[in-house]
């Protein structure tokens, strides 16, 4: 048996082709081609979610600083709207009062989550909701914060709310 290693000269090693063959480049041109649009929506998705979730949180400052002033002034009244500017981005909210019908729905104080009917008058609660709606990268997106107020109760912006 023949064990010695050949040993090429520089002439034999001129001859030997350089470089990939045309099946190792059409692999991995078809590897790129699969893992590039695999990547690019990834970093797509990722910058959206970035997006909106700073967005997310202006609307939902937003929202709260339009139903604290509601809830303060008193002006639950009415319906109202506007338009708020962020920089570039446009904020528009839409404040609704309607009457709370969950507590109808209720049942006695003496299930866990069931409402003293006797104390709380259905006719006076109300679900007072701020929508703000506000765009990131050409789609819309919204928030939606509410609370239950009792409109027969007024609360002044230099009193405490009485209990």
């Amino acid at each position: 048996m023949n064990c010695k290693p050949k040993i090429l000269t520089a002439a034999a090693a001129k001859r030997r082709p350089a470089g990939f063959t045309l099946v190792e480049i059409l692999v991995a041109l078809g590897l790129m081609a699969v893992i590039i649009p695999v990547v690019s929506e990834g970093l797509k998705l990722a910058s959206l979610a970035g997006e909106v979730s700073q967005r997310k949180a202006l609307a939902m400052r937003i929202a709260e600083r339009v139903l604290n002033e509601t809830i303060i002034t008193g002006q639950w009244t009415q319906i109202r709207g506007a338009d708020e500017q962020s920089g570039a981005v446009t904020y528009h909210w839409m404040l609704r009062n309607e009457p709370w019908t969950a507590v109808n729905n209720s049942v006695n104080l003496s299930t866990p989550n069931g409402i003293n009917t006797a104390v709380v008058n259905p006719n006076t609660l109300h679900v007072l909701s701020v929508d703000v709606s506000f765009p990131a990268q050409g789609r819309k997106f919204a928030v939606h914060l509410s609370t239950v107020i009792d409109i027969t109760k007024q609360v002044a912006a230099n009193t405490p709310p009485t209990q």
